[in-house]
């Protein structure tokens, strides 16, 4: 049975802006994981959140490539109002400005799933005891 690694946003995004300074490994990271044979794990508010930035950023032909290319091979967890519930409680708990709701509800799947490798360029998944992908 393959591992399940949770994506990120700032994993997702690195891999579509060639100008991102994670491009390179994101890539590299990306493509093995694949290769790998990995169960690729994300959620709905990752999702909503990567689609916000790309738009932003990078414009629409982002935001379908994404949708296109990156979400069919990936799993999404879909959050409901009791995980929003513990998240938001986790965040307001927390007091942490950098520390997002989306990260929290992130962090709340992996532990309920028993994930332990993020592909993420955040260094709060390592703050909460994450293994995070290395490039190769």
């Amino acid at each position: 049975m393959a591992s399940r690694v949770f994506i990120d946003t700032s994993a997702f995004y690195a891999i579509l802006d060639r100008d991102d300074s994670n491009y390179p490994q994101a890539g590299r990271i990306w493509t093995a994981l694949l290769d790998g044979g990995e169960a690729l794990v994300t959620t709905n508010y990752v999702l909503v959140e990567t689609c916000a930035l790309l738009q932003h950023r990078l414009g629409l032909q982002a935001v379908h490539t994404f949708s296109q290319d990156m979400l069919p091979v990936t799993e999404i967890q879909w959050i409901g109002p009791e995980q929003h519930g513990a998240a938001l409680l986790t965040l307001l708990t927390a007091n942490r400005r950098q520390l997002s709701l989306v990260d929290c509800t992130s962090f709340l799947v992996m532990r309920a799933g028993g994930i332990r490798r993020a592909f993420a360029f955040d260094q709060h998944y390592r703050e909460q005891g994450f293994e995070v992908e290395e490039a190769i």
